[in-house]
């Protein structure tokens, strides 16, 4: 194996594992193999061909279990994961539950996680039961479960998978991944992220986690399962990364790519997890979180990650007048493709709250109707849990208040309320 200062090698275990459990309340009244036959024509090859031989291999086990005999699932951290009082209230009411478990080796397809998951959701959607993904310690839905398996074309949307929780310590905030361990790798960590880079690093770290994935599995594409695979030192972490990550790839903008440096931290208690730390490339001068703010203005080209409330202005007010009297013919030149090469359009606009509006971003993908954009949200919002970074949304001409056009140095024309802001012109809370 060779071993040099641009690559870090990390161990492939020998198998991996996946287990979903679905509640119920009684014996299930289907089978397994019933319930996968039902997904014909409703699940996309070839994750329904695996299901179905997996089922009928020795890769996979179905077993029904009296509840007493599981260990019992810790309901705080499935409420701190997102489980509603009424998916709890199901589980603690169940008497039995179908466990589905699945191995196979390390590499792509992750045939154990995707066949393991369709057997699951077809047979919560068979019993009307929810699915407990034991990995992620969540609640699934069966529909939310069948729609994060691979489309017609192979594609998942990796946030349905990894997620990216964090806590506070002395230094800032601690990010670490948690899903890459279903595909074999380590799990990811960044210590000392500002507090208010909590959305935008979010965002990097599930970025840098599909870029680290993609290295992995090339290097575990062989017949053979190796020992190692070498993975290089300096990651590189793009908006596109961060826009495939969660489903959107065409909302990747023209961001310049940011370097972040790789190692490894192995775990000193044997029943602890080892992690790969993101950090800043060696050399970098003055604190990381230093680094990870201005990785953070890259990556999002010059529109700000966290939300921003704005109160009424002069200046606001003369900023948002400019900014709409410019949508028609921004409109105009969009459809046309008359925008510079290598740029991305952007809206600013608003969403209720009781607080006031909540005001987001989000990149143009369509702009058929002068009265309704299609596009991709840039941020989170706090107001509406639909709105996500890379996820779709539909904005009404009239709620909005800005736009501007991104290339890789950030905005080269329009963000007339973001001058404002950052100008302070206008007070946020």
């Amino acid at each position: 194996m060779l071993i040099t200062d641009d690559f870090l090698p990390v161990p492939v275990p020998e198998s991996l594992n996946a287990t979903y459990l679905v509640p119920t309340g009684g014996l299930p009244a289907v089978s397994a193999r019933t319930a996968v036959r039902g997904l014909a024509g409703r699940l996309a090859e070839p994750v329904h061909g695996l299901a179905k031989q997996m089922l009928d291999s020795p890769l996979m086990s179905v077993d029904v279990r009296p509840i007493d005999e599981f260990p019992e699932l810790p309901p705080d951290l499935l409420t701190a994961f997102g489980a509603t009082e009424a998916q709890l209230d199901r589980l603690a009411a169940a008497s039995h539950l179908v466990v589905v478990q699945a191995e196979y080796r390390p590499g792509w397809p992750p045939a154990h996680e995707w066949a393991a998951r369709a057997v699951a959701a077809a047979v919560a959607e068979a019993v009307g039961s929810d699915v407990v993904d034991v990995f992620g310690l969540q609640f699934l839905d069966p529909a939310a479960a069948l729609r994060s398996l691979p489309d017609a074309e192979g594609r998942v949307r990796l946030v349905d998978w990894v997620l990216v929780p964090y806590s506070s310590d002395a230094d800032g905030l601690w990010f670490t991944t948690k899903g890459l361990r279903r595909f074999g790798l380590l799990e990811l960590q960044t210590q000392g992220v500002p507090d208010h880079l909590t959305r935008a690093w979010g965002a990097v770290m599930t970025g840098a986690a599909r870029r680290l994935l993609r290295d992995w599995t090339d290097g575990l594409a062989g017949e053979e399962v190796p020992a190692f695979v070498q993975l290089p030192v300096l990651a590189t972490v793009t908006g596109h990364d961060i826009a495939v990550a969660y489903g959107n790839p065409e909302q990747h903008g023209a961001t310049a790519p940011v370097l972040l440096r790789l190692e490894l931290d192995p775990a000193t208690d044997p029943d602890a997890d080892s992690f790969l730390s993101l950090r800043p490339p060696a050399g970098h001068p003055g604190p990381a979180g230093r680094y990870f703010a201005a990785a953070c203005a890259t990556l999002f080209a010059g529109i700000q990650p966290d939300v921003r409330y704005a109160r009424p202005g002069d200046a606001m007010s003369r900023a948002i007048a400019t900014a709409r009297a410019g949508l028609d013919d921004i409109r105009a030149r969009f459809r046309a493709g008359q925008l510079p090469a290598e740029t991305q359009l952007v809206v600013k606009y608003g969403l209720p709250g009781d607080d006031g509006p909540e005001y987001v971003w989000a990149g143009v993908t369509s702009w058929d109707t002068a009265e309704r954009i299609v596009g991709a949200s840039a941020s989170d919002a706090n107001t509406d849990p639909t709105v996500r970074i890379g996820s779709p949304v539909v904005v009404e001409a009239t709620d909005v208040v800005d736009w501007a056009v991104l290339n890789g140095a950030g905005v080269i024309e329009g963000g007339w309320t973001q001058a404002v802001l950052d100008a302070g012109e206008a007070p946020t809370p």
